[in-house]
């Protein structure tokens, strides 16, 4: 993955803990953050897999996570906001998600690392409104969050979904699906789509990761391709 980074002129590379830099394996997760901070490259984040009120109940310490994403030398270590969506979530699981992000992002806090919610289906952050309910109710100066669009919604529809996202976001995941997330695309069809998060986010922050993700086929050409289109997209912006 360095190689293909390097080749395709990227800055950075957010790590995942599933297979890239398994949880807990501290010398592996140095290996891997030398080797990427030698190719010239930063490390984004620590995609950690996490999912709080569910992971230390299966045997995943956030302790290990953290020991993980500091040997990786990652600025920040990405985790899901529960496992249920906002309309099958009560108010005690809500309550239960909050206290646990408190808890963890005091953790990250102390390893000098800060806590960002995916924003994704099937979790507390599904929507942007229920992603600014759940960061108001955290309220901690280290929980951030990034944002993503959803592919069932127009433009516009996102374009408010990332305007609730704001005051917390830290960077954007990118990638281009219509009408659902099983049909990929190359990320040139939404050009202009992203043209406009971009511009949007741009106005309020003035540096924010920019992270490419899921290309089409999972193919190396095709993410070369999409690499092209987003150098195209951030030529002229500052936001990165």
């Amino acid at each position: 993955m360095i190689q293909y980074a390097r080749a395709a002129r990227l800055k950075t590379i957010e790590w995942h803990g599933l297979n890239h830099v398994v949880h807990g394996d501290v010398k592996a997760a140095r290996r891997i953050g030398e080797a990427t901070v030698e190719a010239g490259l930063g490390v984004a984040a620590y995609g950690s897999y996490y999912v709080l009120g569910e992971s230390e109940r299966r045997g995943l310490s956030f302790s290990d996570v953290l020991l993980s994403a500091k040997a990786l030398g990652a600025r920040m270590v990405r985790v899901w906001a529960g496992n249920r969506s906002p309309d099958e979530a009560s108010t005690r699981f809500r309550e239960q998600i909050s206290d646990e992000a408190r808890r963890i992002a005091d953790l990250a806090a102390e390893a000098g690392i800060q806590l960002v919610f995916e924003f994704h289906q099937g979790s507390l952050t599904q929507t942007g409104e229920s992603c600014a309910a759940l960061m108001e109710a955290v309220d901690h100066c280290n929980a951030r969050a990034y944002w993503q669009p959803a592919p069932e919604l127009d433009v516009n529809q996102n374009l408010d979904q990332l305007r609730c996202v704001l005051p917390w976001l830290v960077g954007l995941h990118v990638f281009h699906w219509k009408p659902t997330d099983l049909d990929r695309h190359p990320l040139a069809q939404g050009e202009l789509e992203w043209a406009r998060y971009l511009d949007f986010a741009g106005q309020h922050h003035d540096s924010l990761d920019v992270l490419l993700e899921f290309v089409k086929g999972d193919s190396v050409e095709q993410f070369h391709k999409d690499a092209a289109t987003l150098h195209r997209l951030l030529a002229h912006r500052t936001i990165v």
